[in-house]
């Protein structure tokens, strides 16, 4: 290191091999022990903690924990005995000679730094910069960076060129609420922060760059959830000019692949990862983000109870999911699932075991006729010790069998932690059907291709046009999404027609496309992993939070800066903005 006055050495870094030495070193004060009028002193810098010692431990009146000291003294070897096998700097002390406080530290608190991650998010945030002192929490910032360092390298070597996109830009209706920044220059204007580089990284392909990617700050005003952060998130963003969508998929797969392969020793879905159809992942898994680690599947019964004299089912779509080998199970512990199901919205969970001559126990299997018992024999593939759980609901059937699937799965420790199991699921319908706006409504990315084209457009049902949409799925949750790109001004405008837009309402709110796409765009496609997610599941975590070095809270107010916060009157009337009470 080069040395300055406040200190030549790293305090973590010191060694055996410096036994003698003088040396000056900075750091924080984390602990102050006194052993029976012996007090030892702890001193943590970035690298690691070092025990201080002095003969004349007065030289320490005064000092308080977390306060910011520079500390001139001798590295001695410490008696055997005392050797700290949890420090790597264990076996050595620095005796002291001076000590200058450099910022000194309240008496008081709020909460242990070393036990940090214990307290109250809330707590936490509000004073971030004393939690970021914890080695865990720091070493969860550190790891971000060599990820981070780890995709650009991967991406380099991939021919993809980094380029920064904006983040004051315009208001694009692109699936989620928009952050909007007023105007002072232009009165009763407003920016707005990119929900994604979307727009951009498309323009980017019809200005004739072959690779694009960016590490993306991405701003939506959506509530949080555990895989979800308020207002600003990561992604690794790229875009690739003349390309299909096996190209993105490929290129996608290697990411995840050789990412979680650097970065963990779990096991990871080996390449090609599975994919799936939306259509087959909604009906096998009753979602979109399938988890892949449980081995249970949505068996449709519909058509088994379509004359039943079980009025439930009768007339509705019925759902099925066998798990083989659990009817010696405890009542409690059906109950249990029975009170899940009615957590859920369901009125209860109907199911039977099956018997050792193949005949049902339960309440449901009096109303069955013979030929119903062996259909959903042949139809499960049940054999004696299997138990047929029953989900029907006339709207609401798959996803509630989809919950009901994860609950199983979680009950019989199927959801092994050790594994990370990867499936693309593609093929998304391009629209669907919004009860509240009464319309079809772009169902993933309005900037998609649709399969088939402007034919498909103009001739199919617009619930069975599918779309070039895809999206990455680890362990049940979304890890990217992408599209194979509308570059074709005529598809376009026919597509957002479709979805309720005028023309003159593509010209006005997506203007740059539209003119660009006059000008030989070229075909392009995309994707975007996103990076807080990534590193929640590498690190474990069970928030995406913890990821981030200053991350809102749950409510999305920033604890720390106090955001967000009043202005005063003239910034207001700079902006043109008035506030009503």
């Amino acid at each position: 290191m080069k040395a300055n006055k406040y200190r030549d050495h790293y305090a973590g870094k010191l060694r055996n091999n410096d036994v003698g030495e003088k040396v000056r070193v900075a750091g924080f004060i984390e602990n102050i022990r006194d052993h029976g009028g012996v007090i030892f002193v702890d001193v943590r810098d970035f690298y690691g903690t070092l025990q201080v010692v002095s003969n004349d431990d007065s030289i320490f009146d005064g000092l308080t924990r977390e306060s910011s000291v520079s500390i001139t003294g001798t590295i001695r070897k410490r008696a055997e005995e005392d050797y700290n096998p949890r420090l790597e700097t264990g076996e050595i002390e620095l005796l002291v000679e001076s000590i200058e406080v450099l910022g000194k530290s309240k008496n008081v608190l709020p909460f242990e730094v070393m036990t940090s991650k214990e307290v109250a998010e809330e707590v936490r945030l509000k004073y971030r910069y004393l939690d970021l002192r914890n080695p865990k929490v720091k070493n969860t910032i550190l790891f971000r960076n060599k990820v981070i360092r780890f995709l650009r390298n991967f991406m380099e070597q991939e021919d993809f060129v980094e380029i920064q996109t904006p983040i004051l830009t315009a208001s694009s209706p692109e699936g989620a609420r928009d952050f909007i920044v007023p105007s002072r220059k232009f009165k009763g204007k407003f920016y707005a922060l990119p929900q994604a580089p979307q727009q951009f990284k498309q323009l980017l392909m019809c200005s004739g760059f072959d690779k694009y990617y960016q590490i993306a700050p991405c701003f939506r005003d959506e509530d949080a959830r555990r895989d979800r952060v308020y207002g600003e998130f990561y992604q690794l963003d790229f875009e690739m000019a003349f390309a299909t969508e096996e190209d993105v998929l490929e290129v996608g797969e290697k990411i995840f692949y050789e990412t979680f392969k650097e970065f963990t020793d779990k096991e990871i879905s080996p390449l090609p990862f599975r994919r799936l159809s939306y259509k087959e992942a909604m009906e096998k898994y009753g979602t979109d983000k399938p988890d892949l680690r449980n081995p249970l599947e949505i068996i449709d019964l519909t058509e088994e109870f379509e004359d039943t004299e079980f009025r439930p089912f009768r007339g509705i779509p019925v759902k099925g999911i066998k798990v083989e080998n659990i009817a010696s199970k405890s009542n409690s512990w059906f109950n249990e699932l029975v009170d899940f199901a009615k957590s859920i919205g369901m009125p209860g969970i109907g199911y039977f075991k099956v018997n050792e001559d193949l005949s049902f126990a339960g309440p449901i299997d009096k109303f069955l006729s013979d030929e119903e018992r062996q259909a959903l024999i042949d139809k499960a593939d049940l054999h004696a010790g299997d138990v047929l759980f029953f989900i029907a609901d006339r709207t609401k059937a798959l996803p509630l069998a989809g919950e009901i699937r994860m609950e199983l799965g979680r009950k019989l420790d199927y959801l092994d932690p050790n594994k990370f199991i990867f499936c693309i699921v593609k093929d998304f319908p391009m629209y669907e059907w919004s009860e509240e706006e009464e319309k079809y409504i772009f169902m993933h990315n309005p900037f998609s291709m649709p399969q088939g084209g402007l034919e498909a457009l103009e001739k199919e049902k617009k619930e069975e046009i599918l779309a070039f949409q895809y999206d990455f799925v680890c362990n049940g949750i979304e890890m990217a999404s992408g599209a194979v790109r509308n570059h074709d001004l005529e598809i376009m405008k026919k597509a957002f027609t479709i979805a309720g837009y005028t023309e003159n309402d593509l010209k006005q709110r997506f203007k740059a496309l539209y003119e660009a796409f006059q000008y030989g765009a070229p075909p392009h496609a995309g994707m975007a992993p996103g990076l807080d997610r990534m590193l929640m599941l590498l690190l474990d975590e069970e928030s995406i939070r913890e990821t981030i070095a200053f991350p809102m809270s749950a409510s999305g107010a920033d604890n720390l800066m106090e955001a967000p916060s009043e202005v005063s009157e003239m910034q207001l009337r700079e902006a043109h903005i008035k506030v009503r009470d």
